[in-house]
């Protein structure tokens, strides 16, 4: 009797995807939509601003591609291997780690018009792993594809393994990146195939040949967003998919192996990856309106004359994030931050409504907040979004 397919490279049609196009069209709009609306937010705040935004979006993306692998970086380390290839300041020491980490994304994002090869491909494998770094290295083919041990991914106790995944053999591996390579390098000159539906794929069909002995996820995170930047056809980065990914680290993982384990219907996992694309566009929309916020409020009060403390607290305001004040900020919170006496803070307040910097916000006495002016309205939008 014959076994039937368990996994999906073992179907007959592999790796002929197929997927309800009806059921994928509104969400690919809304990304498209997004992705458009990113691009044109992003080409109207200056220079300086765009390459901060960009290291933050590239920090983001190395620092939760690990962490949905459960290693955690040194983010100082990659900032700062980051910021030196970007051409801005640099301000911690790097290490072996970080450096193959930063020149592994942007080599896939800055270099996006060159093509895939599996000599690219195992360069990046040795940027995940330089220089026999801890224990890992001994272990893992560094450079190479993976030996001819199964490739399962297992959970469990050792004597009752769950196998939520097994990956093709060896003996078939070689053709079967060579098939996923040259797709990926064909698929960009095809006008039948939407970009972000290519990048969807490209995710799914490279994590499931899993090639090497570790590193398997963070490559694949690589060639998305390599594929995402070839949509793009630029190379700058305002979002990290990878951040989004991480929130549902779980999901993430579920979809996966639902769709490693079904037909070649990959709908599910489609519309899984692209309304995790979407969060990440929105996420990325908002942070950019904040820099577009900051440069019109300075611009606005360019002609005042304000104290280091009350600079540093309006800016603290204007950034907004987890270190920021939703909404508003009291006398005692402006004394903190500030690092000033009470009487201080109530002048340098008082001084800020004259001015117009700030607004007082509806309530009275201790509880007196104080706000940016508009800015607790886009915050509030903010939040119903998130």
């Amino acid at each position: 009797m014959t076994e039937l397919p368990y996994w999906i490279w073992q179907q007959p049609d592999w790796p002929n995807f197929t997927w309800k196009a009806d059921v994928l069209a509104t969400r690919l709009q809304a990304c498209a939509e997004a992705q458009g609306r990113l691009l044109g937010m992003a080409s109207a705040i200056d220079g300086d601003s765009s390459a901060q935004n960009e290291l933050d979006a590239l920090l983001q993306n190395i620092i939760t591609s690990s962490a949905i692998e459960g290693e955690q970086l040194n983010a100082g380390s990659v900032r700062s291997s980051l910021a030196r290839r970007l051409g801005l300041a640099a301000d911690h020491q790097v290490s072996p780690r970080s450096e193959g980490l930063a020149e592994l994304l942007l080599d896939a994002t800055q270099h996006h018009e060159h093509p895939l090869s599996l000599e690219r491909l195992l360069h990046w494998h040795t940027l995940l792993f330089p220089g026999n770094e801890g224990n890992l290295a001994p272990r893992i083919n560094v450079g190479r594809i993976r030996g001819n041990e199964p490739m399962q991914v297992v959970s469990g106790r050792l004597d009752r393994p769950v196998v939520h995944f097994e990956a093709p053999p060896r003996n078939r591996l070689d053709q079967e990146l060579a098939t996923f390579i040259h797709w990926f390098n064909s698929s960009q000159t095809d006008n039948t195939l939407h970009p972000l539906l290519r990048a969807a794929i490209t995710h799914f069909w490279f994590v499931t040949l899993h090639p090497f002995d570790d590193g398997n996820g963070r490559l694949t995170r690589s060639l998305t967003d390599l594929a995402l930047a070839q949509s793009e056809q630029q190379a700058i980065r305002f979002y990290a998919m990878s951040a989004s990914i991480l929130e549902d680290r779980k999901g993430y993982y579920q979809i996966l192996e639902s769709t490693q384990k079904g037909l070649m219907d990959i709908t599910a996992w489609l519309q899984w990856f692209l309304q995790t694309l979407l969060r990440s566009l929105e996420q990325a929309q908002q942070r950019i309106d904040r820099v577009l916020i900051k440069a019109r409020y300075w611009q606005q009060h360019r002609q005042h004359q304000l104290s280091t403390e009350q600079l540093k607290v309006l800016n603290r305001l204007l950034d907004g994030g987890d270190k920021g004040f939703a909404n508003g900020i009291n006398a005692a919170q402006y004394q903190e931050v500030a690092k000033v006496s009470k009487a201080t803070a109530t002048r340098h307040l008082a001084d800020l409504l004259e001015k117009r910097c700030l607004v007082r916000l509806p309530g009275g006495g201790r509880s007196t907040r104080y706000q940016i002016p508009g800015l607790l309205a886009t915050d509030q939008v903010n939040q119903q979004c998130e």
